[in-house]
């Protein structure tokens, strides 16, 4: 103990010591006599809140210990108005996130995570490092999200360990990283496996993340039987969050096997479910897929699925969904017009997606700019479309290897072929081939036989 805390102790005012104590009782959700314990009254707790009394030193760093602050805070750190400051500023940030405002999120969260930081407060700390970390991935600042994330589960504990593993395998998995967004959900699922906290709505919700990055891993049977389980715990938690993701979820895997008519049930169901709760976002998100499913649907289902983008569209204009949600909708609209002959209203929605994807959003920015070109081949505009297919490889280079990216490469071979690029449709073809991580085996054997031939003679 530093020599100072004494003289510190002795010259503090009270009712800020005391309004400090409360702070810190009240950060850890504690009664006055959760805090007195057996060593000492529930009355001698209270008047030392109320600043009538000033404990002596041995007293004070009983209570510190007890409340795992250091006693340098309990002297010098933060009133109970100066915690309510922190607690409403973050209020305000997760307020602003959540209605689409993800600059003044950011810069709300930013500012609050400093002041709990500095002033040693663990609980607003990690509420504060989570919503910064979304308010940056909103903003499609998505390496600077994962660093916040990463020291988030290092710290954290509790729901925020789970809110954080979720946003962290989401994050990598956006980035491309498949193999590290697995690695870190199933890292933390098996941390929260002994703390009864598994028996959760985010529990569930982690592991359908982890789900999905074995989806765009191509792992479909593996991701089937995590959302399997998932099913069945959310349908004994039963909350709306849980039962909508898993059913979600499952709908994407039977869509990927080929199986649209037995998706959409799935989808709407899950649909109806996120409908009655608050998540604008997810709710959106879930909009876009039925969009898609629909017009999968044999005979396509074009005015339902523009309905429910057109919806989505207004959703996530007041919801915490990022620039590369809103141009993954206007994709899904550009598609939409495409195939109910609307080829310049197509354009509009295409041109829209290209510039809300920003640099970061390669495939959604690159689907983008194929839809462009079939606007335009639907127009008789042969060399645009052209141009545009060439302008998608380029972009389509940058957004690393997953099951998307692979169809999306497959689609543009195609659509080279059709203008008359075959060499461009060749090379499409290859980097559909080893996006999804195949390779040419005879290759290998060619050369293991040379080599082979080479050491014989």
């Amino acid at each position: 103990m530093h020599p100072s805390n004494a003289e510190l102790l002795h010259s503090v005012d009270l009712k800020t010591l005391g309004s400090r104590v409360r702070a810190a009782r009240v950060a850890r959700g504690w009664t006055q006599a959760d805090l007195a314990g057996e060593e000492i009254s529930v009355g001698y707790v209270s008047r030392i809140e109320s600043g009538t009394r000033r404990p002596n030193l041995a007293v004070l760093t009983s209570l510190a210990s007890r409340l795992e602050t250091p006693i340098e805070q309990l002297l010098q750190g933060v009133t109970a108005s100066q915690y309510d400051e922190i607690r409403l500023g973050l209020d305000y940030a997760e307020l602003a996130l959540e209605t689409g405002e993800a600059l003044d999120a950011e810069r709300q969260a930013q500012k609050y995570l400093g002041i709990a930081v500095q002033a040693s407060l663990p609980e607003l700390r990690s509420r504060g490092r989570y919503l910064y970390a979304r308010a940056l991935e909103a903003n499609g600042e998505l390496d600077a999200a994962i660093l916040q994330l990463e020291e988030l589960v290092q710290d954290a504990s509790g729901l925020y360990l789970i809110q954080g593993g979720i946003a962290l395998s989401r994050c990598y998995r956006e980035t491309g990283d498949l193999a590290l967004a697995i690695e870190a959900g199933e890292r933390i699922e098996a941390a929260i496996a002994e703390t009864g906290l598994d028996a959760t709505d985010e529990a569930v919700q982690l592991s359908l993340t982890v789900a999905a990055a074995y989806i765009e891993r191509g792992d479909l049977h593996r991701a089937n039987r995590i959302c399997m389980t998932a099913i069945e715990r959310a349908e004994r938690l039963a909350t709306p969050g849980a039962r909508a993701g898993a059913y979600w979820n499952s709908s994407y895997i039977l869509s990927e096997r080929g199986d649209v008519q037995g998706a959409l049930p799935m989808a709407s169901r899950a649909l109806s479910i996120l409908a009655e709760g608050r998540d604008g976002r997810n709710l959106a998100r879930l909009r876009i897929r039925v969009g898609e499913l629909q017009l999968q649907s044999d005979p396509p289902e074009i005015d339902l699925a523009l309905a429910q983008l057109s919806q989505a569209r207004e959703e996530l204009v007041s919801s915490s969904a990022s620039d590369v949600d809103r141009a993954y909708n206007e994709v899904t609209m550009a598609h939409a017009h495409l195939m109910s002959g609307d080829p310049h209203r197509a354009l509009e929605a295409a041109d829209l997606a290209e510039t809300m994807a920003g640099p970061s959003g390669h495939l959604v920015r690159a689907g983008a700019i194929v839809v462009r070109g079939q606007a335009h081949a639907a127009m008789g505009l042969q060399e645009e479309a052209r141009r545009s297919y060439v302008d998608a490889v380029h972009v389509l280079s940058g957004a690393g290897a997953d099951r998307d990216a692979a169809q999306l490469w497959f689609e543009l071979a195609d659509l080279l072929e059709e203008v008359g690029d075959l060499d461009g449709a060749r090379e499409a073809y290859r980097s559909a081939a080893a996006t999804s991580g195949l390779s040419p085996r005879h290759r290998a054997s060619r050369h293991a036989a040379t080599s082979n031939a080479a050491v014989k003679t």
